[in-house]
């Protein structure tokens, strides 16, 4: 069991902490030890159980994991010993969620448990690349280094994602507008020049009638219609992302999307680039590091190529480039310029060199797929308000041609 304790100190400072025991008497015990009196003990289940509920759901973000990281890098680096980093850190971050995990970290180490465990105990937070480099950094003694290059390479990350993000708001705030507009136009405007026409006893041509009817039928139910669009959205989202039928059937998809597969395959080769270029340096062995780069990376078939170069290729005496050559979802120069650097003795060099090159190649590809999207969603929207202009201005034409 995992209790939450708070204690003062004989100079009457109040601490507290986290501590695996098996009663209440076993923490009383430890706090004696540590010369500590007792203010209140409470049992926990884990880190997001310590919080109010005020925080919860609260999730320690890229941004947070690099200040963590660099800090703790520069505080090593100018001699400061682990637990005062972690003082320091405790008494100046106020993020809630942040704050518990380093006093259980701080805690942990107190009771002699390795630094690593307590970041694999929150998989939602730190993936097992993450605990895998400070678990190298710790059993190396490098821990200062391995923080300096996990900071660079989620600072890398954050970096990546904004650039996308920034390219896509203006064609996601196009598509929003222009979904209003239809939206006003097929609820309050078409309805009321529909009613006008219907109501008066003039025909009008059956192109208009048709459009005429849409609209009157969304005007009458767009309650319903929006509701049943977004459980269809909530539905179809859920069996996509929680379901291996849905994320198979969705890869495949995605998979036959020009420009769109291009992105997401350039994002999985960087990313893969990247992880396995850290772990490498971290002093991983390459099994080891090409494992857990496979789960790392999103892309199903480079997860599977990673795992099939691992376990049927290096383990089985193939050399490293070898290996990556009998996998064609690998680009040939990816695969031959391994090869040459696996001779060399510098590959998780090159691995940096193709993680920078191909973040640069995603900047490129992204801003042609919006290049590409902006006019297509322009024809489309303006191709519908042309045909519900037209709609209204042909019955008009002809009403006034029979004067």
């Amino acid at each position: 069991m995992r209790f939450h304790y708070v204690a003062s100190q004989p100079n009457g400072e109040i601490i507290e902490g986290n501590i695996d025991a098996q009663g209440t008497a076993d923490v009383l015990t430890f706090l004696a030890t540590k010369g500590l009196k007792p203010v209140s003990i409470q049992q926990v289940k884990g880190l997001e159980q310590r919080m109010p509920r005020r925080f919860w759901g609260q999730a320690i973000s890229v941004v947070d994991k690099v200040f963590l990281t660099k800090y703790l890098s520069l505080m090593l680096g100018v001699g400061t010993d682990l637990f005062r980093a972690l003082d320091i850190l405790i008494a100046d971050f106020k993020k809630p969620v942040l704050r518990e995990l380093l006093i259980e970290i701080k805690t942990d180490l107190e009771r002699g448990q390795p630094f690593y465990s307590t970041f694999a105990r929150y998989p939602k937070f730190f993936s097992p690349v993450f605990v895998n480099l400070v678990k190298a950094g710790e059993a190396s003694g490098n821990l200062e280094t391995v923080f300096e290059n996990l900071s660079q390479s989620l600072e890398k990350e954050m970096n990546l994602r904004n650039r996308i993000r920034s390219a896509l708001i203006y064609p996601v705030l196009l598509l929003t507008v222009s979904v209003l507009i239809l939206i006003f136009l097929i609820t309050f405007a078409l309805p009321r020049i529909a009613g006008i026409f219907l109501g008066s006893g003039f025909a009008p041509p059956l192109f208009s009638r048709v459009v005429f009817g849409i609209g009157l039928f969304i005007g009458n139910y767009l309650l319903p219609i929006l509701i049943s669009l977004a459980l269809l959205i909530i539905g179809g989202w859920y069996f996509a992302t929680r379901n291996k039928i849905g994320r198979r059937l969705l890869s495949q998809f995605i998979n036959h999307v020009p420009l769109v597969k291009d992105v997401l395959h350039k994002i999985a080769l960087q990313r893969f680039a990247l992880t396995l270029s850290s772990l490498m340096k971290a002093g991983l062995p390459i099994v080891d590091a090409l494992e857990i780069t496979a789960d790392a990376v999103d892309k199903e078939d480079l997860r599977l190529s990673l795992k099939r170069i691992a376990r049927e290729g290096v383990t089985r005496g193939l050399t490293l480039g070898e290996a990556f050559r009998k996998e064609a979802v690998f680009p040939a120069t990816v695969s031959n310029l391994i090869a040459i650097s696996e001779k060399a003795g510098h590959i998780d060099e090159i691995l940096q060199t193709f993680a920078e090159f191909y973040e640069s190649e995603i900047d490129s590809t992204v801003k042609a797929m919006v290049s590409f999207i902006e006019p297509v969603m322009l024809l489309f929207i303006g191709g519908v308000i042309g045909i519900i202009a037209l709609s209204i201005i042909v019955p008009i034409y002809q009403l006034v041609g029979q004067f």
